[in-house]
């Protein structure tokens, strides 16, 4: 277990410059796209409010575990605001990381429609890293020679565009353009290296009105990194009456995964998904699969008295 938990620890961070960190992974991406673009913030016209937490493979002690908060609201019919707060943890407390993002956007009508948004986002990344907490035992030595983070902070920015209508949307995002370093406690050492590098982001889906009752989303995500294979995550998202989603996945080469939402008013969505890999890790007997929980609650503005259940 302790080899595990540093290989999923080393999966995360750089390891002599040969691996590439990637950001946090949501299944349901298609509803909290503010978490990976700034220019999506106030594109709902209301004030909103969303959590989710995942428990990636469920079953493995210490395995990744993700949770986030954000607001974004208009406030003006041009200018969105938000706040984004990301946790991430790996090892239970061996690795963590948490992110406070403050996010602007500003919209141009394209049309009566259609707007095209720009934003920008300023960060702080706090990074605590705990070798010590890889020993299984009361009298095991932790044996990795590599010294303890503690409470690291490094600032970032980063900038997206989003371009939305009421059916169709399509944006593109680098979340954050600084490639931080972090070194073992010796600056001049490069035995360890923890380095966050520019990831880049395309997110775009469409709403297919199939009758009064259902309509039809497909979706498509794809992550690009140095030093990283190229992830793709395509969904297919059936909405039924404006209340009841349910929906497939696929991460390319990695993971299969359900998705479930229901809508009860058009304030309140809450969203199940669960992830299943594909690959010799998901056939393993300790590992359970990958779950997220996602609640999103919205207020009525001046900017639009009537809350649209729309699909994004």
């Amino acid at each position: 277990m302790k080899k595990f938990l540093l290989i999923a620890l080393l999966t995360a961070t750089t390891l002599g410059g040969l691996r590439a960190q990637q950001d946090a992974q949501y299944t349901q991406y298609m509803y909290n796209p503010m978490a990976i673009n700034p220019a999506y913030a106030g594109s709902r016209g209301v004030f909103s409010i969303a959590g989710m937490h995942r428990s990636q493979w469920v079953g493995v002690e210490g395995a990744p575990a993700t949770q986030t908060l954000n607001f974004h609201t208009p406030v003006s019919d041009r200018v969105g605001i938000g706040l984004s707060i990301v946790n991430d943890d790996i090892g239970n407390g061996t690795s963590q990381e948490t992110y406070f993002d403050g996010v602007f956007s500003y919209n141009i009508p394209l049309s009566r429609e259609a707007k095209l948004a720009f934003g920008l986002k300023a960060s702080a990344h706090i990074l605590n890293l705990d070798f010590s907490k890889l020993s299984n035992y009361n009298n095991e030595v932790s044996g990795t020679g590599l010294t303890n983070i503690d409470n690291k902070l490094s600032p970032n920015f980063g900038a997206g565009v989003y371009y939305y209508n009421e059916q169709f949307y399509v944006g593109l995002s680098v979340p954050n353009f600084l490639a931080t370093k972090h070194f073992d406690g010796d600056a001049s050492s490069s035995s360890f290296l923890a380095k966050e590098r520019m990831n880049f982001y395309l997110i775009t889906g469409y709403v297919y009105e199939l009758n009064q009752r259902w309509q039809f989303k497909p979706t498509l995500l794809m992550k690009a990194v140095n030093g990283a294979p190229l992830q793709v995550d395509v969904s297919a998202n059936f909405m039924f009456n404006n209340k009841f989603i349910l929906g497939a996945g696929y991460r390319w080469d990695a993971a299969l995964s359900a998705l479930f939402g229901f809508q009860p008013s058009d304030q309140i969505l809450l969203g199940l998904a669960y992830d299943r890999e594909v690959t010799e890790l998901g056939g393993s007997r300790f590992n359970d699969g990958s779950f997220e929980v996602f609640l999103r609650y919205e207020f009525r503005s001046r900017y639009r008295r009537n809350i649209a259940p729309r699909f994004f």
